[in-house]
């Protein structure tokens, strides 16, 4: 008998005053369609209710879309307050328009990778461990 595993659980967001969604959302209709289980917060969310959507929704991933050059002070914060929250073990993905600069700053906040602008649905399907054929438990 085979063993098929959880469908990864994604939670994706668009944190502060950044209101450009186009992005995130295909994101999370191409790994929806990878077979991971996303959940979308929405625009304009605050890190407080970011964090508190991955634990409700017992999240494997949190991914972070930011175009608008806060990711210094939003990511900090997001990364604190999971490691509070005991979420800790949730793996942190970030894709928007990052100078090269800070990407080794955010990785040594614990950001698992940061996807910029052209990258495939299938590289970031691939990194979370989508499947294509993943089912909930």
């Amino acid at each position: 008998m085979t063993q098929q595993r959880r469908a990864p659980r994604i939670v994706l967001a668009k944190v502060g005053l950044d209101g450009h969604d186009r992005g995130v959302k295909v994101v999370a209709r191409g790994l929806r369609d990878a077979g991971c289980h996303v959940i979308y917060a929405g625009l304009w969310q605050q890190p407080e209710a970011v964090v508190q959507t991955v634990g409700d929704e017992d999240a494997d991933w949190l991914g972070i879309s930011i175009l608008s050059g806060a990711h210094m002070t939003l990511l900090p914060r997001i990364m604190d307050l999971l490691k509070r929250a005991g979420l800790d073990h949730v793996r942190v993905l970030v894709g928007g328009i990052i100078p090269d600069e800070d990407i080794p700053k955010l990785e040594v906040l614990g950001v698992a990778r940061v996807f910029g602008p052209g990258t495939s649905i299938p590289e970031i399907a691939e990194f979370v461990g989508a499947t294509g054929d993943a089912t909930d438990e």
